[in-house]
């Protein structure tokens, strides 16, 4: 695709969101050529300090952690992040609020008008209009979430004061590799020579840590140079004063901190990470306890282990990959016993829907198949078939439905009160069903 678009521009986000759409569709196409000469062209710049965070899972609670902490203390802060549940308009967030549809079209036109004949894909073209409006609005910080790996995503055109990759998975195998040790080399893309790295796996692959070595990043790992305590009434928060110390200099605590709002054991790692990027950035972007505590008491973020209110209960949760899965699994092992669990399940055709099943098999009663829409959605009969080579009993798998709003109606009318809803495998999944709640209400 090589034309510019100058003639009938869009005038409306929605129309600007159908143009980028209609060009590239969802399609993925990494390198930092195209981006990086875009944004040379825009010409615009921040004084504010720049946390970029990747990784397999964790990236929008750490995003959303750090952004209510900052928020909490009185910074201005911006906050990228992707995929949108509901509104594209909550990717692109300034102070905790979602950039206008006003401010969104005029972003994507002044990217439209700077790249000339460079094309650039959906994702790169909404990554420059964020980065647009966040040098506009004078930012203290500025949070930008990893769409896909990190080396050749576009944010990492961005130079970050401050990198986090959360923890290293299998997932996107078609285009990061297919072992850890490929997959967290493309993740340690995002480091940078001489600035803090925060790594929230505590058994990070090899090729991350040679990286960061290489590059003379300063990495702090979970486990060894930071982590956590906890009961289940309060946690504590542990560092050591200078990163790949292994024990050998002092150690920081601060104890008696409450959960976060975010609902799940798998919080309290993202929550560490967060608070080690933030102690990294302290001379320039320093946080008081207060701050944290407010901002970790205040943090939401949709489609993470959401409990709604009401009978039965439902849990939404965007889990898409077997290590999500897993935490899913676990965090609902922890929750009141339920008698039967009801599964509204939707997966991407790209995914490893054999090993999400059976992370979830042992807590799940009734799966409640359905199709997801677009090119890479699975239907519902091709899921089942894909549950029953999981080895998930016949007797378990119930009818497939048109979309999850059809499933999920479908696990109302049979779930009894005392029972559970779960709604996963997907953000199209969770948002369609999202959608049909919000429209009931």
């Amino acid at each position: 695709m090589t034309d510019s678009g100058c003639q009938g521009l869009p005038t409306t986000l929605s129309d600007w969101l159908e143009l980028l759409d209609a060009r590239h569709g969802a399609n993925i196409c990494l390198g930092l050529e195209r981006v990086s000469e875009v944004l040379a062209a825009l010409n615009v710049k921040s004084d504010a300090a720049v946390i970029a965070v990747g990784g397999t899972n964790g990236k929008g609670s750490v995003c959303a952690m750090l952004e209510a902490i900052l928020c909490a203390e009185g910074y201005r802060v911006g906050c990228y992040a992707s995929p949108h549940l509901l509104r594209y308009n909550e990717r692109v967030r300034v102070n905790g609020a979602e950039a206008s549809d006003e401010a969104l079209a005029a972003a994507f036109a002044d990217v439209e008008a700077a790249r000339g004949n460079v094309p650039l894909t959906y994702f790169e073209h909404g990554t420059l209009a964020a980065w647009k409006i966040f040098c506009a609005a004078r930012l203290d910080a500025i949070i930008l979430e990893v769409g896909l790996g990190g080396r050749l995503d576009a944010v990492n055109a961005i130079d970050a004061d401050c990198a986090v990759v959360t923890g290293v998975a299998m997932d996107h195998m078609d285009y990061l590799g297919d072992t850890r040790e490929v997959i967290g080399f493309e993740k340690a893309g995002i480091f940078r020579s001489s600035r803090p790295a925060v790594c929230g796996d505590p058994c990070p692959p090899q090729s991350l840590v040679e990286y960061a070595q290489a590059i003379g990043a300063q990495l702090w790992v979970r486990g060894r140079d930071f982590g956590v305590d906890t009961d289940r009434q309060q946690w504590s928060y542990w560092r050591s004063d200078a990163p790949m110390t292994c024990g050998n200099a002092g150690v920081s605590r601060r104890g008696g901190l409450a959960h976060p709002a975010l609902r799940g054991a798998n919080q309290l790692s993202n929550a560490a990470t967060a608070m080690t990027a933030l102690d990294a950035l302290r001379a320039r972007i320093p946080v008081s306890m207060q701050a944290i505590r407010q901002g970790l008491m205040r943090v939401e973020l949709p489609g993470r282990f959401q409990t709604l209110p009401g009978q039965p209960q439902v849990v939404l949760d965007v889990a898409h990959n077997p290590q999500a899965a897993d935490v899913l699994a676990d965090n609902l092992g922890q929750m009141g016993f339920a008698p039967e669990t009801w599964a509204v399940f939707g997966m991407l055709a790209d995914k490893d829907v054999e090993g999400v099943a059976k992370s979830m098999n042992a807590r799940v009663d009734h799966w409640l198949p359905c199709t997801l829409s677009g090119s890479r959605g699975l239907d519902a009969e091709t899921l089942i078939g894909r549950l029953r080579a999981a080895g998930v009993e016949e007797g378990r798998i119930e009818q497939g439905s048109a979309s999850p709003a059809d499933a999920f109606a479908r696990a109302r009318k049979r779930a009894a009160l005392d029972d559970r809803i779960v709604v996963f495998g997907s953000f199209l999944t969770v948002a369609d069903v999202l959608a049909e709640i919000q429209n009931r209400c």
